[in-house]
């Protein structure tokens, strides 16, 4: 009940709603899978838990130093154990080479760890090109999403410090999407709510998991 409850909620306020199955493809043909501050010297590297093959992010972007998350055991994946944080400028951004008007799943995730000894959550805002896509709050969870229909052949996701507070990342994933898997034509979508019916969990079904039944809720921007 408490799933129906929340997507009718979300129906109210003009979500863009999607029920589809999940699959795992056969290759990884068009993903882009950075596992930011990794050392180029250990890269690229199989996920074992997804068999996503990661890269370093160093050929992407210019700006930006190497970080490594405290010992925190809820990161359960490779790829949150290095960050990069952006201690200089206010925009810092990824250049991505991407198919233009294809819809694109844009996955970003962030694992702070107090990797500076701040103990302060990071604060800050992530652009796609020169658009607001949201406002990342690291004391509310870890990981960002948004189906967007690239404009060119050059995708930008850029950090934009707003505060005090200097903004980091620890994955980026990109992931082509069959062109009527969603409907993008009124803007980019952000997902707002997932619910997996092949398990008790909220979390994320990655990569190398079998069909799973799932409930997807994107709004518009």
């Amino acid at each position: 009940m408490e799933c129906y409850r929340q997507l009718l909620l979300a129906l109210s306020f003009g979500a863009f709603t999607i029920i589809h199955f999940v699959q795992a493809q056969p290759d990884q043909k068009g993903f882009i899978s950075l596992d930011c501050g990794l050392p180029p010297n250990q890269s690229p590297y199989t996920d074992p838990k997804t068999g996503l093959i990661f890269s370093s992010d160093a050929d992407f972007i210019l700006s930006g130093l190497r970080g490594e998350a405290g010992d925190d055991r809820t990161y359960t994946y490779r790829q949150y154990k290095d960050l990069r944080y952006f201690p200089d400028g206010i925009r810092n951004c990824y250049d991505l080479k991407v198919d233009q008007g294809i819809n694109y799943l844009i996955r970003a995730g962030f694992g702070y760890g107090n990797y500076d000894g701040l103990n302060v959550y990071p604060k800050f805002d992530l652009h796609v090109g020169p658009n607001m896509w949201i406002t990342v709050n690291l004391e509310f969870g870890n990981d960002r999403e948004i189906i967007y229909m690239s404009k060119s052949n050059l995708l930008q996701i850029c950090l934009v410090k707003t505060g005090e507070t200097i903004p980091m990342i620890s994955t980026l994933e990109v992931r082509p999407l069959r062109n009527d898997s969603y409907n993008t034509r009124l803007g980019p979508l952000n997902l707002i709510y997932r619910r997996h019916y092949t398990s008790n969990s909220s979390g994320y079904i990655r990569y190398v998991n079998s069909v799973s039944f799932s409930n997807s809720i994107y709004q518009n921007k």
